[in-house]
């Protein structure tokens, strides 16, 4: 279970930002094209350690973001690892819960809820015995990602809050990719 907050997205969900930049994408297609990359190694064990690469938008590559930051896994001691960094399934967590908070001040902004807090909880239930070779017919993957969404937005009624929250799961980048079937290519090099 992991647990992400923000005191406040007033900062963060400038509308006119978010207004110019659905213009500007909209006028140039090209700039909705983006690729994230992140260059990773085996740092002994279960353990890696991942540095960002560079964010290619409309064809250009920034190069500025290579190596600009580190991420190191693990998996926990009952798990095999040695439990010194957090885990693979924690970061598809950490990455859910970012997005959930960037879609969530954007889609409040864009709808003049004013947000105070936002909290989520989020699990990541798998069953192993699948990943083990022990039940072929479990997957090996989650079995079910929750999220538990906790917001405080003072004179909004709980069914702008529920529109919201049906609005966040239409528009999360990050859980269109969890929920829905991507090709992922895995290529020797």
């Amino acid at each position: 279970m992991t647990e992400t907050n923000t005191l406040s997205t007033e900062a963060f969900a400038d509308l006119e930002a978010i207004e110019a930049t659905v213009a500007a994408v909209t006028e140039q297609r090209e700039l909705g094209k983006v690729t994230f990359s992140m260059l990773s190694e085996s740092a002994g064990g279960l353990t890696a350690k991942t540095v960002t690469g560079p964010l290619t938008q409309a064809g250009s590559a920034d190069e500025s973001r290579r190596g600009k930051f580190t991420l190191h896994s693990d998996e926990p001691v009952s798990l095999l690892g040695t439990d010194t960094a957090v885990s693979p399934a924690e970061y598809i967590l950490k990455g859910l819960a970012a997005c959930y908070i960037a879609t969530l001040a954007s889609l409040a902004a864009g709808r003049n809820i004013p947000l105070k807090h936002v909290a989520l909880t989020l699990d990541f239930d798998v069953d192993l015995s699948g990943f083990l070779g022990i039940d072929t017919s479990v997957r090996k993957g989650a079995q079910q990602i929750t999220v538990d969404v906790r917001i405080d937005s003072p004179g909004t009624s709980r069914e702008d809050l529920e529109d919201l929250i049906v609005a966040l799961e239409a528009t999360s980048p990050i859980r269109d990719t969890l929920a829905n079937p991507v090709p992922v290519l895995t290529r020797l090099g």
